[in-house]
C-alpha cells in the first residue's frame, strides 16, 4: 500500500467528531483508534434499537422515523462488525427481525412504511414496501456477512443464508446496467459472501460489464458530483472484487480517501441531506468510515 500513514491526522479527526459527532460515531472511533471498550460503543448503538429487534430513530441518518428499517439494520450491522470478536446477542436479534419483514422470496424492501416521514428523504418515505429490493438487501446482507465472519449466531442465521441468495439469484438475472449503487451493493455483497460460498465470487462476471475500468460511475438522481467510486466496489483488499480494478486505481482511490480529510478533521460527503442532523451526523458517520477503509487497506 503506498499511501502514506502520515497523510492522516487522528488527532483532529478525533477533535472534529467531538464537535460535530453522534455519540455513536465517537464511542467506535474510540473503540477502533483509542483502544476504547466495546460497551460503550453497543449501548450507543442500542439508543436506536426498538423491542421488535430492529432500529430506527435516525440510524440511518436521512431517516429519521421510529420505526424498524432496513437502512437502520446496515448501521447496526457496520457497529457488531467493529466490536468483533466480541459479540451480542442484539445481533442474532437483529437476524430475527430482518427474517420477520423479509419478503417471500428472501429479499428486503427498500423500506418498510413511514408513518412519520418528517424529515426523511422522499426515497424513504415514498418507497414501495411490496417488492423485495437488491439495493438494500445487498448492502444489508454484505454487512451482515461482515458481522458473520466474527460472530456464528449471525454466520449460522436462516435470515442471512436467504438473503443471500435472493441477491444471488437477482445478480444472474442482470441483463441490463443497474443504478450504480445497486451496481456498487451488489458488487460487495458478492465480495464478503464469496468467503463462506465461493461461487459468488464467479457471478462477479454478471456485473463486470457494467462497471468502468477506472471505477467511476455517476449515481443517477444523486447530486451532480455524487460518484460510485472504486472502493465503494471493492473496499476491502483479499476479496474478488479488487479484479475489477488495475492495482492503480485501487491505489489511487485510497490516496483521494486519505487526502479527503477536512481542514476540521473531518471528511465530507458528496451528497445533500434532508434535514440539519442529517448534513451533520452524515459527517461524523463518514470520517469513521472512511477511518475503517483506510485502517483495513493499512493507511491508518
Amino acid at each position: 500500500m503506498t499511501v502514506d500513514a502520515g497523510t492522516v491526522d487522528l488527532t483532529a479527526a478525533s477533535d472534529f467528531l467531538a464537535g460535530a459527532a453522534r455519540v455513536l460515531d465517537r464511542r467506535r472511533f474510540d473503540l477502533l483508534f483509542d483502544h476504547g471498550p466495546v460497551e460503550p460503543v453497543l449501548a450507543a448503538v442500542d439508543a436506536y434499537r426498538n423491542p421488535d429487534g430492529g432500529y430506527g430513530w435516525g440510524l440511518e441518518p436521512d431517516l429519521r422515523s421510529r420505526t424498524s428499517q432496513p437502512g437502520g439494520a446496515l448501521h447496526a450491522f457496520q457497529v457488531f462488525a467493529d466490536v468483533g470478536p466480541a459479540s451480542t446477542d442484539r445481533a442474532r436479534e437483529l437476524c430475527d427481525w430482518l427474517a420477520a419483514v423479509s419478503l417471500p422470496d428472501g429479499g428486503l424492501p427498500f423500506a418498510l412504511r413511514v408513518p412519520d416521514p418528517a424529515a426523511c428523504a422522499p426515497f424513504w418515505a415514498l418507497a414501495d414496501g411490496s417488492r423485495s429490493s437488491l439495493q438494500i438487501t445487498a448492502i444489508v446482507a454484505a454487512a451482515g456477512h461482515r458481522s458473520a465472519a466474527r460472530d456464528v449466531a449471525v454466520a449460522g442465521h436462516p435470515w442471512l443464508d436467504r438473503a443471500t441468495r435472493y441477491c444471488l439469484a437477482a445478480v444472474r438475472d442482470v441483463h441490463s446496467a443497474p443504478h450504480a449503487m445497486e451496481l456498487a451493493f451488489s458488487a460487495q455483497l458478492l465480495d464478503a459472501a464469496a468467503v463462506r460460498i465461493p461461487q459468488a465470487a464467479g457471478l462477479l462476471d454478471r456485473l463486470r460489464p457494467y462497471i468502468p475500468a477506472d471505477g467511476l460511475l455517476r449515481v443517477a438522481g444523486g447530486a451532480e458530483d455524487e460518484f460510485m467510486r472504486p472502493l465503494d466496489f471493492a473496499p476491502l483488499p483479499g476479496g474478488p472484487t479488487r479484479s475489477l480494478f488495475g492495482r492503480d486505481v485501487v491505489e489511487a482511490d485510497l490516496r483521494r480517501l486519505a487526502e479527503g480529510q477536512q481542514a476540521d478533521g473531518g471528511w465530507a460527503v458528496d451528497f445533500g441531506s434532508y434535514s440539519p442532523a442529517a448534513t451533520l451526523e452524515w459527517r461524523g458517520h463518514r470520517t469513521v468510515e472512511a477511518l475503517v477503509l483506510l485502517q483495513a487497506n493499512g493507511a491508518v
